[in-house]
This record gives C-alpha cells, structure tokens and sequence, in this order.
C-alpha cells in the first residue's frame, strides 16, 4: 500500500509551492498529484505580471516574498511597474493608495506625466495625470516558473506525479483524512490539500466540502511589433485601471490583459475535468472595450496585427479572497484554492503560510480573511455566489470607493423590519447578505445603495448631516436600530462550557443571564474573534459576534470541538436568522422600555452585561443590556414572527421622546469616540488584546488558546499600542483607513479604523504606535501631511447608569 506523510492535489504554481515548502519544512514524503501536466489549468494561461503591492498587508507580504522566491529561482524579469492614473479620480485614488502601502511597508513613489513618460515613453501623455512606480515589480513565464519550483520540490525529496487524476477523499469514522484515492489506486494519508485552481470545488466535495469559489473568463491578447513603435524589452510593466488594462513588452509587441465589465461565468456547478491547458473561444465582442482602452493609452496598437487571443477561466471567490487553510470537521483537509487573481503574485507566500501552518500549527501572517470557513450556507447557492465573484473581478481595476457597496445578487436575506425599514426611508447597504439600513432619508423612497461615491468622489458625503442627526439621536435621546444581522451561534451540551472556556480569553463561568465580552486568541496570541457570550442555561450559551464573521467563528469553534467529544457533547448552530434583534440605545432608552416592559429595568435590577427574558408589550424577549455606542441601551432578541409588533410598540413608545430609526453608518462614530474596536480593522490576528488595549477582559487565571504565546507578547514593552488620535480641526476630513501615520519623516503606523465623531466634532482615528510615540504626529492624507493629536481612547465620557 502506498503511503504519503502530505498529498498536494493540483499541479499549478500553487500546488507546486504548497510541496515545494512542505519539502522545505522537512516533511520530505510529500506527493504532489495532477491530473493532467504541470500547469495545465489557469496556470497555464496566466499572463505572469507580479506586483509587491496590494492593500491588505498580509497578501503583500505573501507578494514581496514570491517576488523573492522567483528572484532565487532565476525566472523573474524585474522590470519595474508604473500603475498610471488616466483620471483625476484616479491620481487621488494613487496618492491614497501610496499612503496605504507605506503604512504597511512597502516604499512607492509617485510620479508626474513627465517623469512616467520619460520611463515609458510609448505612452500616450493624453488624459495621463502621473503613476505609482514600483522598481521590484516584473514578469515572469508562467510555465517556466512552475517547473523551476516544481523541480526545487523535487531535489528537496517531494515526488510529483503526473497524469494521475484523484476520484476520490477517504475518511475516517470521525472525518478524518485517511486516504486519497486515484485512478491508479490508494494512497494512504493524513494530510490533503486541495491545490486543484477550478476543480477544487469537485475535488474538495470529495470529502463533502462546498467550496464558494467560481470560475469567471479572463481574456489577454499578444500583439506583434508596430514598425517604428517596436518596444525595448526592458519597458516597465503597466497597469492603466481607468482603462482596465495591464500589460508588458513582448518581442518588440506587447501583451496585455484586463477586467471586463460584465464579466462571464463558466461552469458553476464544477469544472470539467477535461478542461486542461487548452484555451477556450475566445470573445473578441466583451474583449473590445479593452482594445478600446489599451488604443487610448497606446494608440499605435490600432495598426498592430494579432498574435493571439487567449480566454481562460479563473477560480473567484465571492470576496476576491483565496481560500487558506484547515477545513472544519474533516481533520486533515487543508485548502490552497480560489486564489481570486492572486496566482503567481500570491503562489510562492501562500505555499510558505499553508507549509507554516501545517507542520508548526500556526501562520506567522493573519489568514483570518482567507479562511476557508468564512462563507456560510449562504455561499452554497452557486447561482448567488458566482454573481458576487463577477462583480469582484468587475472591480478588480475599475475604481471603486470606500463607501460604495456590492450591487449585484441583491437583495439575498432581509430581516423580518425590512418593509418597516422601508417605510421609514431606508438606505440599505450589504453586508454578508444581509441588506441593511446604512442610513435613513426621512420623507424620500427606500432605495439600494450601489456605487453612490461616484457621485461625490473624494468630497464630504452628501450624507454627512443626516448620519450627524442619527448620532445625535443616540448620544441625546434614543434611537432604534434593527441589528438583526448580527451573526448568532448557539453552543450548547455538556461540553459547552468548556469549550467556551478553551477558545475564549475572558472567563465564561458566570452564572445563567451574564454576558461576557471576550476574544478567541490563535496559538501566537492574537486575535480571531471578538465577541460577547451570553450564558443562556448551565449547558446553554449564544455567541454573538457580526455579520460579517458568523461563519468564520463558528467554524473556528467546529475546529476545537472535537477537543470536547464533537458532536457528542457539544452541539453548534448558526441561529441567525432564527432572531429578530432591535436595539434601542441612548439616554431616554430606558423612558421608551418602561411603560412597555414587565420587569424593572432598574441598574440594581437589571444591571449591564446582563440578560433577562421579560415582556415588551405583548411579545417575548430576551433582553441583553448591551449597548455599542456606550451609552444606556438595550438589545432585544425576538422570534421574527413578532419583530414588526415589538418595532412598533417601541416606536410609539418613543415617539413623544425623539426616539429615531439609526444606521450603521453613525454607529461607528458612535463606536469610535467611546474608544470600542471592531474586529478585522483595529483587531486582527497580528494583535493581542493587551496591546488592543483590552486586557482587562482576559481571565488571569484559566488556561484558553494561546495563552502562553499572548503572555509571552506581553513582556514585549516595546510592541506597538493601539491609540486615539484626532486628526486636523472640526472640518470632515477624506479619510477611509489604511493611511500613513507619521512621526517626523517616519511612517510609525497607519490608520486602522476612523470616523468623523459629531459629538466631539473631530475627526477621530485609531492606530497602532510605539509606545514611545511622540505627540507630534501626522496622518498622510492623499499626500498631504494633517496633523493629529494623541487623545484618550474615550473621548466622550460615561453618563451615570450608561
């Protein structure tokens, strides 16, 4: 019988990295498996352009590190790339985007016309307004990067087997990997990893895993040489997104690629396994906008003959995110797929964090926005989810704004006030499905907020007052929000507790009716989750945590589970959408619960973190005094069948008060001026909660994951603190996140969340600094240094009772 320490499913650049870094690792029993030959799938028809940049810091990192890899290996062409801007819109979006990477660390210059020109001097000057330069970016051919990996795996012990396509995953009686099985035979093994590109989805189903990821056509085209507009060989790289087009110089021609704005998707329901290396019919009627586009910048290619037009698919997930890592409840699986775009830029850094986390337990890098789990049952509609991985490859290029919103596959999951919401003049945004109130417009038609900042551009929001208004209801009043987005897991049986008590940093060993605040820690000590934990029984427990991240955290407690018996001691649902929730928030909260509720909502009687199951009028609740504005105020968990009663008796119960309907919009300025986090922006799995400043919400004296590693970090007095900072004087400043913080000429931080804070009328900002940060700081707004103070992390005090 034939026995592998490791099988890596899939023989592209991912695959081959994957084992390559497995080898590397010194597992040396590894058996890559492919179906076909060696870069036979997307691979095979990738254009090979590598850039450092990307604004999250972890796919940077996996970038800069390929970048490298490739370099060692002799198969990369350092050309240089300009990123050029062909609109005004752009050139800020440029200037922004300089300030993100410097913040994360990586040195981009900004060029005028005149000095991209004199780099690329082919280029129209006509409506180019300046570009990015990145010296160390390049090309490389796809086939010959693949085989120089493929053969480093090799020397290092890893076998690779070809024409061997895998029918099928064997697991054990608690799902567990035991064998791959091929058309050749069995391979006994305790690892898996589905490398596959656009089969994964059919290969991970082997082992009965839905994977969301969607092939979507992606064209490119070769051109040959114009006489007399030949181009030199070393020619930067370029990518012009207003015109959706990238490209390089090839034999004195060019190739290029782009983005189209309908994008097509292919094979929804599983790849045909016969869909190899070959190229499918091309379309030259979607590929001429790009012609379009590429002719504007260069407009000699009108006469350059055509070498070839290539259309392949590519694997794309409904976020643009690839998929790394584990698989809940099959021990053993691991997952290096839908890369979303990001293949050759992301292969080499993603086979060093699978390789990393596979053999030592944990990734160096935060791959909490590319687990796996994150999707739901939601994503298990292949119709919907290859809608939202169109309208991810539509914005790959074309510029999209920090308050713009999904548009397509809408509306998917409304909770039971939407047509009260409605009435009320909701302006709905998205969020994991969920269609919900960004803001309201008080006498005006509901609408679906799409791509509305194309309309302001890089100004103050048209909505600026009106979120103001909804603020001030909450800090001075009361207002109501429907938050029943928010992701609930039900965690119950005897194994509960201690479950809850494994993952969790704070303790969770309050008596029935308390909530707790906690967050789950890695096996380095940072953060994957925040969230609050309401004790509901002695074996009954209701994790609360966003919209956004449900599935993300109930697939990190399905992986510690099985700890705790599995599925014979402890049982985990997803209860969204089994609960309404309305939240009612704000001074005059308690006046509008009063003459409704059956029970004193006194501080003695009913103090914060606490839940008590009372009536409201005529309908059932359960009420957590919880309230993330940090002013007094209640949630209230409803069945949905009775959501609209409870609604309206509040909102005339309100009414003589000023109660007002809030969106989310104002509840991050809310948020932010009592100095509370949101997990994925201010906390993330690079961070610890002492250094979060939230240290006072771990258990000083239980044993949870990644205890030892967060009490090592924290004799580290040196590492960076998260801070408040008012930045520039009252006036709105252009500020969405990712922005350079400086010191002096240094980048010392960057901005990880922010909002206008109407209370303080500042605007306000949270980064992570040096703890000896001077107090003479700035913050790079579209290349303009602003000035920002240091401020108490709560800049709007407590009221009494609150």
């Amino acid at each position: 019988m034939e026995r592998a320490r490791a099988v890596v499913i899939g023989g592209g650049i991912t695959g081959c990295s994957v084992a390559y870094h497995l080898a590397d690792a010194g597992w040396h029993d590894v058996l890559l498996l492919e179906k076909g030959e060696l870069t036979s799938g997307s691979t095979a028809h990738a254009a090979g352009l590598v850039t450092a940049f990307n604004p999250s810091p972890t796919m940077m990192r996996f970038r800069r590190y390929s970048i490298e890899l490739y370099g060692r290996l002799g198969v990369f062409q350092a050309n240089g790339s300009l990123r050029l801007a062909s609109s005004r819109e752009q050139l800020l979006d440029l200037q922004r985007g300089i300030s993100r990477a410097r913040g994360i660390g990586l040195e981009a210059e900004l060029l005028s016309r005149g000095e991209t020109l004199r780099l690329m001097p082919a280029a129209s000057p006509e409506s180019l307004f300046g570009a990015v330069w990145l010296p160390g970016d390049g090309h490389l051919d796809p086939h010959t990067a693949t085989h120089a990996i493929a053969k480093a795996a090799r020397d290092l012990g890893a076998r690779i087997r070809t024409q061997t396509r895998v029918v099928g995953i064997e697991l054990g009686p608690r799902g567990e990997v035991r064998a791959v099985v091929t058309e050749a035979g069995r391979i006994e093994t305790e690892v898996v990893v589905v490398a596959a590109g656009l089969w994964a989805p059919r290969v991970a189903a082997m082992a009965g895993v839905q994977v969301p990821s969607t092939p979507v056509d992606h064209q490119h085209i070769a051109l040959r040489a114009v006489p007399g507009h030949e181009l030199p060989r070393d020619m930067p790289c370029f990518r012009d997104p207003d015109n959706l087009v990238y490209g390089y110089a090839e034999a004195g021609g060019i190739l290029f690629g782009g983005y189209e704005g309908d994008p097509h998707a292919r094979w929804i329901d599983g790849a045909p396994w016969g869909h190899g290396s070959s190229s499918l019919a091309p379309d030259v009627q979607r590929f001429e906008p790009l012609m379009r586009g590429a002719t504007r910048r260069f407009p000699f290619l009108e006469r350059a003959q055509v070498v070839r037009l290539v259309c392949h698919p590519d694997a794309m997930t409904p976020d643009g995110n690839p998929l790394l890592g584990p698989v809940p409840g099959v021990r053993g699986l691991w997952l290096a797929a839908g890369l979303s775009l990001n293949g050759f830029g992301g292969a080499g850094g993603i086979g060093r964090a699978i390789a990393e986390w596979i053999t030592a337990g944990e990734p160096e890098l935060d791959l909490t926005s590319y687990r796996p789990w994150r999707f739901g049952r939601h994503h298990r509609d292949p119709v919907w989810a290859a809608e939202l991985a169109r309208e991810t490859y539509r914005y790959y290029y074309r510029l999209r704004f920090p308050f713009d919103q999904d548009e397509w596959g809408r509306p998917r999951r409304t909770s039971a006030l939407h047509t009260r919401l409605q009435d009320l003049g909701a302006v709905f945004g998205v969020k994991h499905g969920w269609e919900r109130p960004e803001r309201f417009d008080p006498g005006r038609l509901w609408r679906r907020a799409g791509a509305d900042q194309r309309s302001f551009g890089w100004s103050r929001p048209p909505w600026f007052e009106r979120v103001g208004a909804e603020h001030r209801a909450v800090r001075e009043r009361a207002g109501i929000l429907d938050l029943s987005s928010f992701g609930k897991i039900e965690v119950s049986g005897r194994g509960a507790l201690a479950l809850l008590e494994h993952v969790a940093a704070g303790r969770v060993d309050r008596p029935p009716g308390a909530i707790v605040y906690t967050q789950f820690l890695n096996g380095r000590g940072g953060i994957v989750a925040d969230v609050t934990i309401a004790r509901l029984d002695e074996d009954r427990f209701r994790v609360v945590t966003g919209a956004g991240f449900v599935d993300s955290d109930l697939g990190w407690l399905r992986l510690h589970a099985d700890a705790y018996g599995g599925s014979d001691s402890v049982e985990l649902r997803d209860v969204s959408e089994d609960l309404a929730v309305i939240a009612v928030w704000g001074p005059r909260s308690r006046d509008v619960l009063v003459p409704l509720a059956d029970a004193d909502l006194g501080d003695q009687a009913f103090p914060p973190m606490t839940a008590q199951r009372l009536r409201v009028g005529t309908v059932w609740v359960l009420a957590q005094r919880v309230c993330f504005a940090g002013e007094l105020g209640w949630e209230l968990y409803v069945e949905p069948g009775r959501a609209v009663q409870l609604w309206d008796a509040l909102m005339a119960s309100g009414e003589p008060l000023g109660l007002e309907p809030v969106g989310y919009r104002a509840i991050d300025s809310l948020r932010i001026e009592k100095g509370m986090r949101v997990f994925g922006a201010d906390l993330t799995a690079a961070d610890d909660p002492e250094q979060a400043g939230l240290g006072a919400f771990v258990a000083p004296d239980k044993d949870f994951v990644g205890r030892a590693a967060f009490e090592e970090r924290c004799r580290d007095a040196g590492r960076p603190r998260l801070r408040t900072l008012v930045v520039g004087g009252p006036e709105y400043l252009t500020i969405y996140g990712g922005e350079a913080v400086l010191s002096g000429n240094a980048v010392v931080g960057r901005v990880r969340s922010c909002a206008y804070g109407y209370t303080t009328g500042r605007n306000v900002a949270l980064a992570f600094l040096p703890p000896d940060a001077s107090s003479e700081l700035a913050v790079e707004v579209f290349g303009t240094r602003v000035t920002a103070e240091l401020a108490p992390d709560v800049l709007v005090p407590a009221r009494r009772g609150a």
